[in-house]
């Protein structure tokens, strides 16, 4: 594969990423200073202003990470991963419109398990095409641990 080939390819894979959190922001931004500002939270939820920098490191990673599963052969050979990465990509869009849209921490509580799963899918099927891939996702996956467990917190604190 050329290297102007792989250069579009890593855009498109950003673009698409980014495009996710794009439709998750529209639910999430202006939730912030209103609804969630008037929540009980545990004193460990971080800091609103850390979320912004955790999550662009976060889609640069899982970007990077799919990009080398789609370099490998393209979507023909990497199939299954890539689209276990955009199921994965979907419900991580989905589960903001949940929590912030639709202000219903329950029900993304379950979504975020299912989303949780799912990257756990995909990293173990990033892996197993590249060991960097698989590695590029354990921030990700760590991450929406965490989220998890505050989301529960959340809700049981506001139930």
């Amino acid at each position: 594969m050329s290297r102007s080939k792989q250069a579009i390819g890593l855009v498109v894979i950003l673009a698409i990423c980014f495009s996710a959190a794009a439709v998750g922001s529209v639910a999430t931004a202006p939730n912030i200073p209103t609804w969630y500002a008037a929540l009980a939270k545990p004193s460990w939820n971080p800091p609103n202003w850390l979320f912004g920098p955790v999550w662009t490191m976060l889609y640069v990673c899982m970007s990077v990470a799919a990009w080398l599963v789609w370099r490998q052969g393209g979507l023909r050979q990497a199939h299954r991963p890539l689209s276990l990465f955009a199921v994965q990509l979907v419900l991580n869009a989905a589960w903001s419109w949940l929590f912030f849209g639709f202000q219903m921490p329950g029900v993304a509580f379950v979504e975020v398990l299912v989303l949780l799963a799912a990257i756990a899918a995909t990293t173990v099927a990033f892996w197993s095409r590249s060991k960097a891939a698989g590695m590029l996702m354990l921030p990700y996956l760590g991450w929406v641990a965490f989220a998890s467990v505050l989301n529960f917190t959340i809700w049981r604190l506001n139930a």
